[in-house]
C-alpha cells in the first residue's frame, strides 16, 4: 500500500513538472516565433532530432541491447512508427503551430482539451456513459474553451480560425499520442518509446522542412531560447 502510495505521488510529481516545463516552453516559443522569426517547421524538426537523440543515448547507457531490441519485434516496430508519425509529430507540430497563429495561453488551453477528447472515446469504446464527474468535466472544459475562443459571443471568434484549428487539431493529437503507445510503454519504457518517436519523427518531418534550412534573426535570447525549448519543453517534459 505504501508502496503504491510512493508511485502514485511520484506520478503527480512527474506531470506536474512535465506540464509546467511544456507550458512555459510554449511562452518561449511565442517569443522566438513572433518576436525572432524562427521557422515553425524547423523548430518542429530540431527539437524531435535533438531531444530524440539525447533521450536514447541516455536509454544506451542504462539499457545497451534493449533500445535496439524494440525494431526486432515487427509488431512492435509498426506500432512505434505510428506512434512515430501520427502521434508524436502531429503533437508537436500542432502545438507550435496554434502558438505562431494565437498564442501560448491559447494554444496551451485547447491542446488540454485532450483529456475530453480520451474521454468521450474510452466511454464509446467501452460502451458505456460517462460518469457523472467525468461528464461534468468535460462539461466544463468545452464550456472553457468556449468562453476563451467568443468571449461568449457566439457570432465571432477572440482568436484567428488557424489558431482554433491547430488548438483543437492538437488535442485531439495529444488524445492519441496518449492512448496509441500504452503496450509499448508497458513493454519498453517511456526513455525508449518516447526516443525513438522523437527521432523517426524528426527524420520524417525533415523531408517536410530539412533543419539546416535555418531562418529568423539569430541573436543570444534566441539560442537561449530554442535550448530551452528543446532541453526543457521536450526532452526533459
Amino acid at each position: 500500500m505504501r508502496e503504491k502510495k510512493i508511485t502514485r505521488t511520484r506520478g503527480i510529481i512527474l506531470i506536474l513538472t512535465g506540464s509546467i516545463l511544456w507550458g512555459v516552453s510554449g511562452t518561449v516559443a511565442q517569443y522566438v516565433f513572433q518576436e525572432q522569426h524562427v521557422s515553425v517547421e524547423w523548430l518542429t524538426a530540431v527539437r524531435l532530432l535533438i531531444s530524440g537523440m539525447l533521450l536514447l543515448g541516455f536509454s544506451y547507457r542504462k539499457e545497451k541491447r534493449n533500445v535496439w531490441a524494440i525494431w526486432k519485434d515487427k509488431k512492435d516496430a509498426r506500432s512505434l512508427t505510428v506512434f512515430s508519425i501520427i502521434g508524436m509529430v502531429p503533437l508537436q507540430y500542432s502545438f507550435l503551430a496554434g502558438i505562431q497563429h494565437g498564442n501560448a495561453a491559447t494554444a496551451t488551453v485547447l491542446q488540454f482539451l485532450g483529456p475530453a477528447v480520451i474521454t468521450c472515446y474510452l466511454a464509446i469504446h467501452s460502451k458505456r456513459l460517462p460518469t457523472l464527474k467525468e461528464s461534468c468535466v468535460v462539461f466544463l472544459a468545452v464550456l472553457g474553451t468556449f468562453l476563451l475562443v467568443t468571449h461568449g459571443d457566439i457570432h465571432r471568434l477572440s482568436i484567428s480560425g488557424w489558431a482554433l484549428f491547430w488548438g483543437l487539431f492538437s488535442a485531439v493529437a495529444l488524445a492519441f499520442y496518449t492512448l496509441q503507445p500504452h503496450i509499448l510503454l508497458a513493454k519498453w519504457g517511456a526513455n525508449i518509446v518516447v526516443g525513438w518517436g522523437m527521432l523517426v519523427g524528426g527524420l520524417a518531418f525533415s523531408f517536410i522542412h530539412p533543419p539546416w534550412e535555418i531562418e529568423g534573426h539569430w541573436s543570444f535570447s534566441t539560442y537561449a531560447g530554442v535550448v530551452f525549448i528543446i532541453l526543457f519543453g521536450t526532452l526533459i517534459a
